[in-house]
């Protein structure tokens, strides 16, 4: 249990952060320690419970744990925590069932289930997220955890990714949710612009008014009704049953739903005056627990029945915190930690039936009481707390709803009091049948069976994990429950902030009121329907059944679908001259009528041009223009793409003329992998171009060409002359020195001054090569490397290598080998690789740079490439691309969190001045390592772009003809 942290502030970024680290090393703990790693990575949410239990009375006294670091102070986003009663409640929660979760996991896998370590990981994440969530006291913050739980929910439900029916609702929730979160954005941005504060706290003790907040309020709850599964959102949330019964005990339970009742709680007492708000929360959550609770007493599979009662205690809780008076609000806290208790319970309760039994059909078991009664015994006192009765928690919140919602209804509540009542008295009673059909389908004696059904009575004997986690948390539903004084002593100073209405108040007995008719009413017909089940089954199945939510819903997406296939077929006509000549129309125009604009109004400006600045500058750019020319009119593929690279190189020879050698040399680098490129695609094409555009099109396309010449040379004159300020970039040669501690200024602002321009970048080309590489295999990418053992023929042997130029250079084929190139590419290619190390630590103050050195070592690939083969590059480099790929992206990233945890700002320089021995003093800048990251993203995508348009292309021509055409059309 960790201590308040001094001076009144939070602890809770340390043990956000612990909770990410345990789920970044979550995979490799699962290799080492199998399923016992789960109980690591228990310890994180429960530090996080252990925490809010240790400040409990301080958060009650109203002296409330902050902590406030700064993040991207342009953006006015700040890491700001707040720990108050509604944040410790939820991490309370977050944290308790997290940690109860994490622990039922460990016996719920099987030893050889595959993805273990992927899942533990994501669990630990997405828990890691929540507590982020319920503390952010930042506008923007709140929306980046939003997001993350939504990511990380997403990748849960679809664990099963071999079964279609998981992958289908993990789609269909991301979808849902992130459109609602895009929403909730919205709002979000509406609230800080409007009131000028980006802290929630401030917001909500001063809310806008008018416009302003009618379209954040809608925003909100439109955020809150996608997330917590709100009519008519609600179909997503029993298609995620798909998932692994742990998946569903907490974010179904006690989290990621519980995000968007925490969004409706968070918001209500700045917004709840508003009477849009009040009437859309009543509706919304009223209608969803009408619905959820009938459509729980059709369904047979025990997880859909707790899926579907889920939905309708949502539609409860979002009812009570929203409604905006105090009493509701106490309530609806009280409800919130009962139901996280309860629901998860249940839902772990059913795991172990399914894992004992094999089975969750309610129709097909029979006396499990017998066989399992302590799941049985937790199983009847959740339920008993969600049906409300006494002595437990659900009992209590019940009471203090319907006794909150009388006073309302009876002190001039009006139409929406009355309503509100009305569904939650009704709501209750379906509560109350379900609950009793779901006891009686897990562990109930069933008399009567259909004949086609063999009753599951006899079980597997039961791990104390799987039944221990429920039952812990069904005790504490009833431990709770004895002692309402003190939850109504934490919970109070929230329900207080909201606008109207008297304070409730948590009590195991008040006395003959109104409420205790209620429930005594709620329990009597709930227990009548439920004896009645049958005719009430037949009942339902005789009332027509409107077209549910899920069928609209996948109806849209595939009429969506169709439209964007259509306006593809129009668009996307598999034209590259017409692509390209839509892209450069466009850029012709846009600019071309603003200049044109401007001269036709007479605007003037005084204009010197030069025509050069020495002579060695036209002749370069008449090479260019020469070599651009016969480049057009060339028919040899080949030919062109050589003339293209002179065009490319003479570029480079104009840039070192300007005084620019780190472009020269990257101009120089890119057209060097470029041609490779372009020759390794070539293999597979004509040599020449069959298709010689018709007269007329010849013209059409000289004259778009030169037309968009000349704006952009227009726009090259103009743009310069239309700035009304200095640049930011005069101010570059001193910043890369003093605070980029480097004087070469390309590459300091690479890896300093516009880092995050940088590590956008770097991730574009990740994305483009995973999109080049799925374009050309036909088969699975692996991670395989193509070693020399792996040839055909070759049985690991290396001595028949001895004496030979190249490692592998004998699997080429006669015809193919060089002697001369074999000769020369073992002359160069370390010389190659230690040029471009010297690249690499040199560009911080000399040409050069991650990039640069990247481009050389992967020019040296390329050169071993094309001598020895596909086997040659394996040898050469035997590691997978993705690894590099991932590893050079993660170490950019990562400067930027290490910078963020030493106190800098995010991605900022910083250095270190020491000695060593022999080397002297050495002055080491942290963006040397984001420089690496780039190297190594670099050689990754080469090596990439080698393995696909060069030994894959190798072995497809290996292949007969037919199997290369089948395979692309699977492909497709």
């Amino acid at each position: 249990m960790l201590p308040p942290a001094p001076d009144g502030r939070s602890a809770v970024l340390q043990i956000l952060l612990l909770t990410f680290a345990s789920a970044l090393v979550a995979p490799a703990l699962v290799t080492w320690w199998g399923r016992r790693a789960f109980w690591v990575l228990a310890l994180g949410p429960a530090s996080a419970a252990g925490y809010a239990i240790a400040v409990a009375d301080q958060v009650a006294a109203g002296d409330h744990p902050t902590q406030h670091v700064p993040w991207v102070p342009g953006l006015e986003l700040a890491v700001d925590l707040r720990l108050d009663s509604l944040a410790w409640l939820m991490l309370l929660v977050v944290g308790g069932v997290g940690a109860l979760v994490l622990l039922y996991c460990s016996a719920y896998f099987a030893r050889d289930a595959v993805g273990t370590g992927r899942f533990a990981g994501t669990l630990t994440a997405f828990v890691a997220a929540m507590i982020g969530l319920v503390v952010a006291d930042d506008l923007l913050l709140l929306f980046v955890f939003w997001e993350l739980t939504t990511v990380f929910s997403y990748l849960l439900i679809g664990h099963y990714a071999d079964r279609k029916a998981s992958r289908r609702a993990a789609m269909q929730a991301i979808v849902v949710t992130t459109a609602g979160g895009l929403t909730m954005l919205v709002g979000l941005i509406v609230l800080g612009v409007s009131t000028g504060q980006w802290r929630i706290s401030e917001v909500v003790a001063d809310p806008p008014t008018g416009a302003p907040a009618v379209v954040a309020a809608l925003c909100l709850l439109a955020g809150a009704a996608t997330k917590s599964a709100l009519v008519p959102f609600h179909f997503w949330l029993p298609a995620a049953m798909a998932a692994p019964t742990p998946v569903s005990a907490y974010l179904h339970a006690a989290a990621m739903v519980k995000a968007g009742v925490y969004l409706v709680a968070r918001f209500a007492p700045g917004l709840a005056d508003l009477p849009v708000w009040r009437w859309t929360v009543v509706l919304a959550g009223g209608g969803t627990l009408l619905l959820g609770g009938y459509r729980a007493l059709r369904q047979h599979d025990l997880k859909l029945v707790l899926a579907f009662g889920t939905v309708s205690q949502l539609g409860l809780l979002v009812l009570l915190l929203g409604l905006g008076t105090r009493a509701a609000a106490l309530a609806g806290l009280a409800l919130l930690g009962a139901h996280a208790m309860f629901k998860a319970a249940l839902f772990l309760v059913v795991g172990a039936v399914d894992v004992a039994a094999g089975t969750r059909d309610l129709r097909k078991l029979s006396g499990l009481w017998r066989s399992m009664p302590v799941a049985a015994a937790a199983g009847v006192l959740a339920t008993a707390s969600m049906i409300g009765l006494p002595p437990l928690a659900g009992y209590v919140a019940k009471e203090a709803a319907l006794e909150g919602l009388w006073h309302d209804v009876t002190h001039g509540g009006g139409t929406l009091a009355v309503v509100a009542l009305v569904a939650v008295v009704v709501g209750s009673v379906l509560t109350v049948t379900y609950g009793l059909r779901f006891v009686w389908g897990a562990f109930g004696t069933k008399r009567s069976l259909p004949d086609d059904v063999a009753p599951v009575t006899r079980v597997r004997r039961q791990s104390w994990l799987l039944v221990g986690p429920p039952a812990v948390l069904a005790l504490l539903g009833l431990a709770v429950a004895l002692v309402p004084a003190t939850g109504e002593h934490l919970l109070a100073p929230y329900a207080d902030t909201y606008p109207s209405g008297d304070p409730g108040h948590l009590v195991l007995w008040a006395g003959l009121t109104p409420a205790l008719v209620m429930s005594a009413g709620i329990l009597a017909v709930g227990a009548l329907l439920f004896w009645q089940r049958v005719r009430v089954e037949r009942w339902q199945e005789a009332l027509p059944s409107a077209r549910g939510a899920d069928v609209v819903y996948r109806r849209g997406m595939r009429r969506l679908d169709d439209l964007a296939a259509d306006v593809t077929a129009a668009t996307q006509r598999g034209s590259l001259p017409f692509y390209l000549g839509i892209v450069v129309l466009v850029l012709a125009l846009a600019p071309g009528a603003v200049i044109l604009t401007g001269l036709v109004g007479g605007t003037s400006v005084a204009l010197e041009v030069r025509p050069w600045d020495e002579p060695a500058q036209a002749a370069v750019v008449a090479i260019v223009a020469v070599a651009a020319v016969l480049a057009v009119r060339a028919r040899r593929r080949l030919k062109a793409v050589v003339l293209v690279g002179v065009a490319g190189y003479a570029n480079a020879a104009l840039f070192l003329l300007h005084g620019a050698p780190d472009l020269a040399l990257t101009q120089v680098l890119v057209e060097t992998v470029t041609l490779v490129v372009l020759v390794l695609v070539l293999r597979r094409m004509p040599p020449y171009f069959t298709d010689r555009p018709l007269a007329a099109s010849r013209w059409v396309r000289l004259a778009l060409a030169v037309v968009t010449g000349v704006v952009m040379m227009a726009l090259t004159v103009a743009a310069p002359l239309a700035r009304v300020a200095d640049p930011i970039s005069v101010d570059f040669p001193a910043e890369s020195v003093e605070y980029g501690s480097g004087r070469n200024i390309v590459n300091v602002t690479l890896v300093d001054i516009r880092a995050w321009d940088t590590v956008g970048e770097l991730s574009v080309l990740l994305v483009a090569a995973t999109g080049v590489a799925s374009l050309v295999f036909l088969r699975q990418r692996s991670g395989e490397v193509l070693r020399l053992s792996r040839a055909p023929g070759q049985d690991g042997d290396r001595s028949e290598s001895r004496g030979q130029w190249l490692v592998a250079g004998r699997t080429l084929a006669p015809g193919r080998r060089s002697v001369m190139f074999e000769v020369v590419t073992r002359l160069v290619f370390h010389a190659m690789v230690v040029f471009g190390l010297f690249l690499l630590f040199s560009g911080h103050n000399a040409p050069g740079g991650g990039f640069a050195a990247g481009l050389m070592v992967g020019i040296a690939l390329a050169v071993r490439y094309l001598a020895g083969g596909r086997y040659e590059l394996g040898e050469a480099m035997p590691v997978p691309p993705g690894l590099l790929l991932g590893t050079g992206l993660f170490l950019s990233a990562g400067v930027g969190l290490f910078a963020l945890l030493t106190g800098n700002e995010v991605l900022e320089s910083f250095t270190y001045d020491f000695h060593v021995p022999l080397l002297g003093d050495v002055h080491l800048v942290t963006s040397l390592f984001f420089d690496v990251g780039v190297m190594l993203l670099v050689v990754g995508l080469v090596l990439d772009v080698l393995r696909t348009l060069g030994a894959e292309i190798d072995r497809q021509g290996e292949l007969p003809e037919q199997v290369v055409r089948t395979a692309g059309e699977e492909q497709r």
